[in-house]
């Protein structure tokens, strides 16, 4: 349809204009026969009208309708529960079955879609029960929004309804109804397993620690069972739990001894007993850090400050530090035989020599230090301490500012919710002056005046190789951030208190004479889960290079080598070796990092995770108050052609929508073409009539 902005009297005038033109141009005497003249007269008319009704901007209005069929997702668990679990004899009607529901209701009109928990889009012959674990919600949910643009009619859920990730889904609402097809056995197997382990991820050498077991038991009620404990091979401690009958859940605890300082592997095993349906989750890996004691922290002040209570605070939230607190002049003196691990001073060395008692007892210990200036610091003192910053400031005035992470600085991490909330800091105060780094002094933070990033450092840490290591805060009343951040986020100030822990957890770390380190980035990886490597590697002074070649040879349980050569990006991307067998691998890295060979040394556990070996017993009922709830209902694998059926009666209604187009007549390329044609013809024509 053509359309025009402007009224119909305005396509008349296109119209008068072409008729006047034609009329003026035509009505003399001409060579030509008068009904060549009138065909000329209408080509120049219908020319010179169209060309005046293209200066009105005329559009075309096309309007498409289109018919959509109503969609039926087929969204099928494939975890590894269902082949376990499930009777052959029903996997094999749904082997059979599915394709035929699939290909039935595509002769009744439906558009059919197959998903799984890992493929986003299958065919139903060929399914494959390989998902180590099981998130229907999820599944669900993906298919909802990968049919958003489509009339999604329902979804046919082919499930044993154990679900271990994710929430259940009878609690979300889809829009859509379920048709839910149970898959599993309701009958419980046989089964002994470990259902959890809980433990501290960090202990204290030579302190016990509690790890505690819970045991999950079908069949063997009234009899007991072995749980062990081992490492390398070895079992630690060994008991006998009696499996109380009316049950099917108990715990036990162990507790261990923590050896010495490392990272340790344990294994916790139930042992398997005759007639059990499957062994594979019997067992569990954990891992523990084990460090050296408590760290034990000197927070020392040259007099009573708001900071000091902030800072106490901070620490003693992290149960890895042993607090104590000394004040210039305050209580009672700092013991004599009082020992620590490492200092926080806070305005000292100060002005007046106050507190050089304590200040000699830490630099006598040689201790690391974190040093907290402010008004009352003698900054002419701090500045030969070769702390790696030196401080001269201008007379008393101070400048205020927040914290600002350094980008790059690489010994610890800033998160994005740190970075946001130091963002939100009230000011804090600063000398003004002259601040100078020395050299392989870093700072982890920069000063930011209002809204003005600086380059000036507010928290600083001397070289590595420095003995013993510094750091430096030059802010005070930063027991404000602490109080603002409190009270904004629940009382739970986290970002400053993780940033004191972390100073003083980078001060206290061994140094780390390695110039090459390769590490596995998680404890232990699952089958299905890409094996990655993290890489750091050091000049001589034990700055962080990169782009370094490193060569990895990876040594599994039996003895085969796998050699991959790599280099370590800036950006932190670790090597990804992809899905690995289950077993336990070692590997040696080698790099020649300016002129000397460095080498590194580990292992890594790939497992069979038994996630989805844990529940053996199929939730029906599940299913069936998903389908209730959605307003569909619940089937058996026997029951697919009755299921298409029902489906076809739900009366599920096509589609049909409209959508309008408009393009303006001008942008026509072919309109150009026939307006040039026409007045060829003329021209044409008056040539061969012997006209000019």
């Amino acid at each position: 349809m053509l359309s025009t902005a402007y009224s119909p009297w305005f396509i008349l005038l296109c119209l008068a204009v072409g008729a006047g033109y034609a009329t003026l141009l035509y009505s003399a005497k001409a060579p030509w026969s008068r009904a060549v003249n009138y065909g000329l007269a209408a080509l120049r008319f219908v020319v010179v009208s169209f060309l005046c009704l293209l200066l009105l901007s005329p559009f075309i209005k096309t309007t498409t309708t289109r018919t959509e069929a109503p969609t039926v997702v087929l969204a099928v668990d494939n975890s590894q529960s269902v082949s376990l679990f499930t009777p052959q004899a029903a996997l094999s009607q749904l082997a059979t079955g599915l394709p035929r529901l699939a290909a039935t209701l595509r002769d009744k009109g439906f558009r059919v879609e197959t998903r799984t928990l890992t493929q986003p889009e299958t065919t139903p012959d060929s399914l494959r029960f390989t998902a180590n674990r099981t998130d229907l919600n999820k599944l669900l949910a993906d298919s909802r929004e990968a049919n958003a643009d489509h009339n999604l009619a329902a979804v046919v859920l082919l499930s044993d309804g154990i679900v271990n990730q994710g929430q259940s889904p009878q609690f979300s609402e889809f829009g859509f109804p379920v048709f839910g097809v149970a898959l599993g056995d309701t009958i419980p197997k046989k089964d002994l397993r470990l259902t959890d382990a809980v433990y501290n991820r960090v202990a204290f050498s030579g302190n016990k620690f509690p790890l505690e077991t819970e045991i999950g038991y079908e069949g063997y009620a009234g009899g007991a069972a072995t749980v062990e404990v081992r490492e390398g091979g070895r079992v630690l401690e060994a008991r006998r739990v009696a499996l109380p009958p009316g049950r099917r859940r108990i715990k036990t605890t162990f507790q261990l001894t923590a050896p010495a300082p490392g990272k340790r592997r344990y294994e916790v095993r139930v042992v398997p007993q005759a007639g059990e349906f499957t062994v594979l989750n019997n067992a569990r890996t954990v891992f523990i850090e084990v460090v050296k004691g408590k760290l034990r922290v000197l927070l020392a002040g040259a007099a009573p400050h708001p900071d000091l209570k902030a800072l106490r605070a901070a620490i003693l939230a992290n149960n890895n530090f042993d607090l104590t607190l000394s004040v210039a002049g305050v209580g009672q003196p700092l013991p004599p035989a009082a020992t620590f691990d490492v200092a926080v001073l806070h305005q000292l060395p100060a002005r007046g020599g106050l507190g050089q008692d304590l200040l000699a007892r830490v630099r006598a210990a040689r201790v690391p230090v974190l040093y907290v200036l402010g008004a009352q610091s003698d900054f002419s003192a701090y500045s030969q301490l070769a702390t790696g910053l030196s401080v001269q400031p201008r007379g008393a005035q101070t400048d205020d500012v927040t914290p600002l992470p350094n980008a790059g600085f690489a010994r610890f991490p800033v998160e994005e919710e740190s970075r946001r909330r130091f963002g939100q800091y009230p000011p804090a105060q600063v000398p003004f002056g002259d601040l100078r780094l020395g050299n392989g002094a870093e700072a982890a933070l920069w000063q930011q005046v209002g809204r003005l990033p600086t380059q000036k450092p507010l928290l600083v840490f001397s070289s590595p190789t420095t003995t013993p290591r510094t750091a430096t805060l030059l802010a005070e009343n930063t027991w404000q951030w602490r109080l603002q951040e409190a009270t904004a986020h629940d009382d739970r100030p986290e970002a400053y208190d993780r940033l004191i822990a972390r100073t003083l957890q980078l001060l206290t770390q061994n140094a780390n004479k390695k110039r090459l380190d390769v590490y596995p980035t998680q404890d232990v990886f699952g089958t299905q889960d890409d094996v990655t490597l993290g890489a750091e590697t050091y000049n001589a002074v034990f700055e962080r290079i990169y782009d370094q070649k490193i060569t990895l040879t990876l040594t599994d349980s039996a003895q085969r080598p796998r050699t991959v050569t790599f280099t370590n990006p800036a950006d932190g991307s670790p090597l990804h070796l992809g899905p690995l067998p289950a077993g336990l691998y070692r590997y040696q890295a080698r790099a020649t990092l300016g002129g000397q060979a460095q080498q590194a040394a580990g292992e890594l556990l790939v497992q069979n995770q038994p996630l989805e070996a844990q529940e053996s017993r199929a939730d029906h009922r599940l299913l069936a108050q998903l389908s209730r709830r959605s307003g569909g209902q619940l089937y058996y694998p026997p029951q697919l052609d009755k299921l298409a059926q029902d489906i076809e009666k739900a009366n599920f209604k096509p589609v049909i929508s409209s959508e309008e187009d408009l393009k303006d007549l001008i942008n026509l390329k072919w309109l150009f073409f026939a307006l040039l044609g026409l007045l060829a013809a003329e021209w044409a024509t008056r040539k061969y009539q012997g006209g000019i």
